[in-house]
């Protein structure tokens, strides 16, 4: 089938057609493409047609796709089972694995998806401060469990939805809302509810308003609240854990959390994620504590021999200062493209993340990035689709490169980035 049957079909028997709200182009405009394969930096579709990826799964894909060590992991267990619903000897490697390469985290407990990471590491939050509020920043999504489905980022943005139906008011009531960036909306939560706050939980790079960096004092900011008011620090690594650097966006900015959620990354492209923390925190889990969490997937040995490739492969090729490098190469060619056609844009970049806003003002927190023209984004984004680039069909996220994205291909997406915006300018 091609491309208009598979939608057509997707409609008759998919809620919106996809199975994950940004997927359906409704930030961008226009129908999905149907991926088929993909292999190193590249998408091919179902009809073919090859694609540069700077989506890579939303993120999982640091090393490109299918990375050879990871496959061959994948074939190995598949010969051996799919999931047992028992102790594995893979899943105490992960564990230990993980808790190498992040600084300051004791324990850690292996879940299937980043919503699941965050909604348990809320819950024991809660268990061992004896505390119901918590306090989330405006555009930060953090997967969609109620708690975080109140003026939350990515698709929710994107489809002009901060909060969603369903959710119980008593719910609603004990998430606080600040800004991202602006501390001193979180000092003033925290003068307002002293002893009722169980946690902040935070993108410690925001990338699901599109990327948005910490200001310098923030995160440090927010880490002496928490010790003043005895509240945890979670930072939600979902999407920089191992991605920013070894030990994430808390060892990039020497920020100690008392809790990371950790996913994308860390399955090696398999429905696998963690959350992990101080030892006096993570002895609230059950079975030793009283926070209940469970999954029959739960570590599951495909996934976690995936990750374990993944993570191995990362150790032994160390290749965030390169991927920085390369980053910070295709921010600057596409600012060089904009300015040549006198597009005012703001190509906000960290490592290997980006987003290229339409805007002549920075872009440091949840207003200025829905100020930007998402209209522009979206003649940006079918402009680049047509020229064989898949960019995040949403102005509201992250752009992402891997090790397979070589500079040939950077030069590449830049080329055609400079005609695109040759056309919006005229």
């Amino acid at each position: 089938m091609n491309k208009t049957e598979l939608w057509l079909k997707a409609c008759k028997n998919i809620p919106g057609g996809v199975n994950s709200p940004v997927r359906a182009f409704g930030g961008v405009g226009g129908n999905p493409i149907f991926v088929d394969r993909a292999l190193g930096a590249h998408l091919y579709d179902v009809e073919d047609r090859e694609y540069i990826d700077l989506v890579l799964s939303f993120g999982p894909m640091i090393l490109g796709h299918n990375p050879l060590a990871v496959t061959e992991a994948l074939q190995n267990q598949l010969k051996k089972g799919l999931s047992f619903g028992a102790c594995t000897g893979a899943e105490v490697l992960l564990a230990e694995r993980i808790l190498s390469m992040v600084q300051g985290m004791d324990l850690v407990r292996l879940v299937n998806s980043g919503t699941e990471a965050t909604m348990s590491a809320v819950r024991v939050a809660r268990g061992f401060t004896a505390r119901n509020k918590i306090i989330k920043f405006k555009g930060c999504y953090h997967g969609h469990g109620d708690s975080f489905l109140i003026q939350a980022g990515s698709g929710a943005l994107t489809h002009g939805v901060p909060s969603s139906l369903g959710v119980p008011e008593g719910v609603a009531q004990d998430t606080l809302i600040a800004s991202y960036n602006h501390l001193e909306e979180v000092e003033a939560l925290f003068e307002k509810h002293p002893n009722d706050i169980a946690t902040i939980i935070v993108e410690p790079v925001a990338g699901n308003m599109g990327v948005v960096v910490p200001k310098p004092g923030f995160l440090e900011g927010l880490r002496r609240l928490c010790d003043s008011y005895g509240a945890v620090l979670i930072f939600d690594e979902v999407m920089t854990g191992f991605r920013l650097a070894r030990g994430g966006a808390a060892e990039l900015f020497n920020v100690k959390p008392d809790m990371m959620t950790l996913g994308k990354i860390v399955g090696g492209g398999m429905p696998l994620a963690a959350y992990a923390g101080r030892r006096d925190i993570m002895e609230m889990v059950s079975p030793l504590g009283g926070v209940y969490q469970a999954g029959t997937l739960s570590g599951n040995p495909m996934a976690t021999a995936a990750g374990l490739a993944q993570l191995e492969l990362l150790e032994s090729q160390k290749p965030w200062t390169e991927l920085a490098r390369r980053g910070a190469y295709l921010a600057q060619g596409l600012r060089d493209g904009a300015a040549h056609a006198n597009v005012p844009v703001q190509v906000n970049q960290i490592g290997s993340m980006l987003t290229v806003f339409f805007s002549k003002n920075p872009v440091h927190d949840t207003d200025t990035a829905l100020a930007a023209d998402a209209k522009k984004f979206a003649r940006f984004f079918h402009g680049m689709l047509e020229r064989g680039v898949y960019l995040p069909p949403s102005q509201y996220e992250s752009a992402f490169i891997s090790t397979a994205h070589t500079d040939e291909i950077l030069d590449s997406i830049i080329e055609k980035a400079t005609q695109v915006f040759a056309q919006i300018g005229s």
